[in-house]
């Protein structure tokens, strides 16, 4: 059995199997990025509900895990040589679970790269841009007075939005008819942007065919289902 006592994280939240991998999240859109992929991929993990709502992230157990303190992060017991292996950054742990499994991303190098591209144009462009939609389009933000910043963040996340609508032109998925972590990386964001942030209308979304027939097969795949639920809300 592993013993991953080294690992003061596990003291908050204790591992009942220590053999499988240890998935520390909430459901948001970057979240729910790890959760999917597992998920596609089969790999036996153990969930544990870190709850952003209570500012659990910022607590010393979780900041030992992610010094940066948001969610998610993982530890594997069964890392590079049979080692422990603690990761944060969904991008990054998108990127380790595909290659450490050799599902979810190309074999061809060429196209490993240029999938790896689909991720980093999420991680830097959609999921920052479009969470600031989202405060300031739904949450606190919409009361500022001045509109400005609104603007700026409702225009960029149309541009991204028609950048992803461009790309799948002709196209099954971000990769052609391969699913990959590409895709896992967006589905949440763009599902969120329509969804709980209620910005269909604002952004044209309806108007972006291959974008929204792509979000509604996503979601309609068993995995991606049950991996938007994991962990449960409290």
């Amino acid at each position: 059995m592993s013993d991953l006592s080294s690992f003061p994280v596990t003291a908050r939240w204790p591992a009942k199997h220590p053999d499988r991998l240890q998935l520390y999240s909430f459901p948001t859109p970057n979240g729910v990025k790890v959760s999917i992929a597992l998920e596609e991929i089969g790999l036996p993990y153990e969930a544990h509900m870190i709850n952003i709502l209570k500012n659990e992230t910022w607590t010393a157990d979780f900041l030992s895990i992610n010094p940066n303190g948001k969610i998610p992060a993982i530890l594997d017991p069964n890392g590079p040589g049979g080692k422990p292996l603690a990761l944060f950054e969904s991008g990054a742990i998108l990127l380790y679970l595909a290659e450490k499994t050799g599902k979810l991303i190309p074999a061809d190098p060429a196209l490993r790269y240029e999938t790896i591209q689909w991720v980093f144009f999420q991680m830097g462009g959609i999921g920052p841009m479009f969470g600031q939609l989202g405060f300031f389009y739904k949450f606190a933000g919409k009361d500022i007075a001045d509109k400005r910043p609104l603007e700026r963040y409702r225009d960029e996340s149309r541009r991204l939005l028609g950048v992803l609508d461009t790309r799948l032109e002709g196209r099954k998925w971000v990769m052609g008819d391969e699913f990959t972590i590409a895709d896992i990386s967006m589905l949440g964001w763009v599902r969120t942007l329509k969804v709980f942030y209620e910005a269909g209308e604002l952004l044209g979304m309806d108007n972006l065919r291959n974008a929204m027939r792509w979000l509604d097969e996503g979601l309609a795949r068993p995995a991606v289902q049950r991996g938007l639920e994991i962990p449960p809300r409290p």
